[in-house]
């Protein structure tokens, strides 16, 4: 099969382009109230984000990204055959999926964050920019399409940001995995895993198994869009702290363990390429730091656990059930809150966490199944009940094995250290399906 030739003009820049380093980011979510005004946001919203034609422009690393819930679409008059013609999974919402997602306790819908997983929540705006003068620009253009529209009404703002050595809360380096995707100019952090499909990530063109995969309809509306998943997480960093303090004989051993359980050492360095001691050169180096594969040397999960966080959620050519490609996702993930200072074991009560957003063409078999089948569930690698001892719904009761001669080591009653505060399943048009979309007559 031939590389599809993207629309790149009509793509939302937010689908293909990786995050610039640092950046900053802020998301708001908006309620239509009114469908004319509705409709009118998405024609301002169509001339404020940006597309994806321009990579190397001036302005490539600053963007506003709208995208829109089922719940929205309703709110906009889109008609019901039309409507039927999403995914169920976009359809119910992520609320509903809450038992698939293994959302439960603290995590459970009726303890998220209001309003999130509401019907309220129709759109959301994400504005995006290496620094915060710029990401004011890009926010002033945002507001500008929703500020005096009577009939729409902001509900609920996240602020977020990324240190200069990109680490997230737990202390890792983050944001070192982005796909190499055909047609869009932008090459991918590992040159061992060949280009995808772009169909596994814009909606419209041919994917990893099928060469007119079905879209939402009219074409018009489901060409070059993509679905987006937008998940508040909040981080126990004290808790991963006294986890490890009581697993560890010392230090050193706190943070091997901490590598083990993450697949890397917190610089960023993988354990597949350097896996008795951390590398910070290697860690911050673009390059490298995630150029590898696990088969040809690591079968077994004696350098990188096979329970591991980055190997649960990319095994790349790990000998697994089921077909890896299809399940590929690409995320991303922006810190907010204050970080813990470190050394810290107790915690201060502060939200701090991550805002993660997934894209992808394929709700159900990207970030469903990564969740429910790799993420909380071990029976793809031939593993044991354990769970992603980072973000899977370890409850208290999660174990997770380190392969070790001449006998492996187990951690036991790993607890929970990341609860969702909520989110929501959404749709990112093209640029020409807003206009669309403004311009509904029902």
């Amino acid at each position: 099969m031939s590389a599809s030739v993207l629309e790149l003009d009509q793509i939302q820049s937010g689908v293909l382009r990786p995050r610039p380093t640092p950046y900053v980011a802020t998301y708001i979510l908006l309620r239509i109230d009114e469908r004319t005004a509705g409709r009118e946001l998405m024609r301002r919203l169509s001339a404020a984000v940006a597309s994806a034609a321009h990579p190397v422009s001036p302005a490539r690393d600053t963007w506003v990204s709208a995208s829109v819930s089922f719940q929205g679409l309703k709110a906009l008059g889109v008609p019901k055959s039309s409507l039927d013609s999403f995914p169920l999974q976009f359809q119910q919402g992520m609320a509903a999926r809450a038992k698939v997602l293994g959302d439960r306790g603290e995590s459970s819908p009726e303890n998220w964050e209001k309003p999130l997983g509401s019907p309220d929540v129709h759109v959301v705006v994400t504005a995006l920019s290496p620094d915060s003068e710029h990401l004011q620009s890009a926010l002033e253009r945002a507001q500008k399409a929703y500020r005096e529209l009577t009939g729409v009404a902001a509900i609920w703002r996240q602020d977020c940001h990324i240190l200069p050595d990109e680490k997230e809360p737990f202390g890792f380096k983050d944001g070192m995995s982005h796909p190499a995707i055909e047609g869009s100019g932008i090459p991918g952090s590992n040159s061992h895993e060949r280009p995808f499909k772009a169909g596994e990530f814009v909606l419209g063109y041919p994917d990893e198994i099928s060469e007119a995969p079905q879209i939402p309809q009219p074409e018009i509306l489901g060409r070059n869009g993509s679905f987006v998943v937008f998940r508040k997480l909040h981080q126990r960093v004290a808790a991963f702290r006294q986890y490890l303090k009581a697993n560890a004989s010392d230090v050193h051993t706190e943070e091997f363990l901490a590598a083990k359980m993450m697949g890397r050492w917190r610089s960023g360095a993988p354990l597949a390429l350097c896996p008795m001691h951390d590398d910070p050169e290697l860690g911050v180096d673009s390059r490298r730091n995630n150029d590898f594969l696990f088969k040809a040397d690591d079968a077994i999960g004696y350098k990188t656990p096979l329970g591991s966080h980055i190997r649960r959620l990319n095994p790349r050519d790990a000998d697994v059930a089921g077909l890896v490609r299809i399940h590929r996702m690409i995320r991303r993930g922006t810190a907010y809150g204050p970080p813990l200072p470190p050394g810290v074991l107790e915690d201060d009560g502060a939200d701090r966490g991550l805002m993660f957003a997934f894209v992808g063409a394929h709700i159900g078999r990207q970030f469903e199944f990564v969740q429910s089948e790799w993420m909380n569930d071990s029976a793809f690698f031939g593993g044991t009940s354990g769970v992603d001892p980072i973000s899977g719904a370890g409850d208290g009761i999660g174990v997770f094995d380190v392969p070790r001669r001449p006998i492996r080591t187990r951690l036991q009653g790993l607890p929970r250290f990341v609860i969702t505060r909520g989110g929501e399943y959404c749709f990112m048009p093209s640029l020409r399906a807003l206009l669309w979309l403004a311009e509904l007559k029902t």
